[in-house]
């Protein structure tokens, strides 16, 4: 039985709210996009702003704007991330300074970053790499000492819980979620930035769109002000519309159901593998709650095969893979500007080198699982 590596997750109500959007008259940000930011804040936690944007990538560029980031600056990254992490950095003429993962958690390393940070370090980005929480205590304890802030790549991690909070809630600049097609909740493409400082946040929402001192439904919904707007600074075109708003308000409501789901499948596999020349991952600590966004699986020592071989039998048998993810250390554009090797980064090139992510999403079966491990089984015993 072939198995996706992902399935998307959508009902009939999810699909009659988008339909609804297209058959209201306003399509782009409005009313169903004030309503998802209102209902997505509440979610996380009390008295936090949120803005809707239309990717991660474009909310980690505009959290990292309003933290005035820029030439001469230095933003700490961690290696074993998607690109976008770093690249918004760069956006905006500061340097990237790469660090090692733990090797366990797969989230930066704190005593990496003590040694990384200098006086030129205006923020830290840990990423809670497939779902499980980073260390954000030692991180934001780091980054207070220096000056610097935290801004939380949160592209895996709704609903993660760090603490007994949920990710979003723990007082750093700003969280940045990601709604892409494969999260635990999608709007398509989108993304949502969380903060406690309303300063931040409404940087934010001027900067999405152009700069602009007033939203586009106001203007177009009879506000007393009419037509009239100002330019208060050179912004982005970076606004999530209504139609992808309809979408994740739905999603919103189901998305710990849908966590659920996918933990469900995470035990099965955390039961059912552990006797296999398998590293498994991490489950979250004491008081927090892993939202298994990725389920990263490493090949022990003494494995009978290597990656490469396990990747033909899971090819041969249907079964959906990826890989999660090549360091950046090891891409042409981040190796060449900062000059850098697989002996900086132990903890993440080791793991890259056996490491492979299995189906994890929330509309797949039990059968699908069983077929999973049997595969797994069968070409590793």
């Amino acid at each position: 039985m072939p198995v996706p590596y992902f399935r998307l997750d959508l009902n009939e109500e999810e699909i009659g709210a988008v339909a609804a959007v297209l058959r209201s008259g306003w399509l782009t940000t409005g009313a169903q996009c004030a309503a998802f930011e209102q209902e997505f804040a509440t979610v996380v936690g009390k008295k936090l702003h949120a803005v809707a944007v239309n990717s991660n990538t474009s909310g980690m560029h505009l959290a990292l704007e309003a933290a005035n980031v820029g030439p001469g600056d230095e933003v700490i990254v961690p290696d074993l991330t998607f690109t976008a992490t770093a690249e918004v950095v760069r956006y905006l003429g500061a340097e990237v300074v790469f660090v090692d993962v733990l090797p366990d958690t797969l989230c930066m390393d704190p005593d990496d970053v003590s040694r990384s940070i200098t006086p030129r370090t205006k923020a830290i980005i840990p990423v809670h790499f497939g779902g499980l929480p980073a260390n954000l205590d030692e991180l934001k304890a780091i980054a207070q000492k220096h000056g610097a802030v935290v801004i939380e790549d949160a592209a895996h991690s709704f609903p993660t819980t760090y603490n007994g909070e949920l990710i979003g809630n723990h007082g750093t600049f700003a969280t940045v979620f990601s709604f892409y097609a494969n999260k635990t909740i999608t709007t398509g493409e989108g993304g949502m930035i969380v903060t406690a400082d309303e300063a931040v946040a409404q940087r934010c929402r001027v900067m999405r769109l152009h700069g602009i001192d007033r939203d586009a439904f106001r203007r177009f919904q009879g506000d007393s002000a009419g037509w009239q707007y100002d330019i208060v600074a050179p912004g982005f075109k970076y606004n999530l519309t209504d139609i992808a708003a309809a979408l994740g308000r739905k999603q919103l409501s189901r998305a710990f159901a849908m966590r659920d789901s996918r933990d469900a499948i995470a035990r099965f596999y955390l039961e059912n593998l552990s006797d296999l020349p398998l590293e498994l991952p991490a489950d979250a600590l004491e008081g927090g709650v892993h939202s298994w966004h990725i389920f990263p699986v490493r090949l022990a020592a003494g494995a009978p095969l290597d990656r490469k071989g396990l990747e033909g039998a899971l090819t041969e048998a249907g079964i959906g893979y990826s890989v999660h993810y090549t360091p950046l250390h090891r891409m042409s554009y981040w190796q060449q500007r900062y000059n850098l090797s697989d002996n900086r980064f132990p903890m993440a090139t080791s793991y890259f080198e056996r490491c492979l992510s299995l189906p994890v999403f929330s509309a797949m079966t039990l059968e699908e699982a069983e077929e999973v491990v049997a595969v797994l089984r069968g070409a590793l015993r």
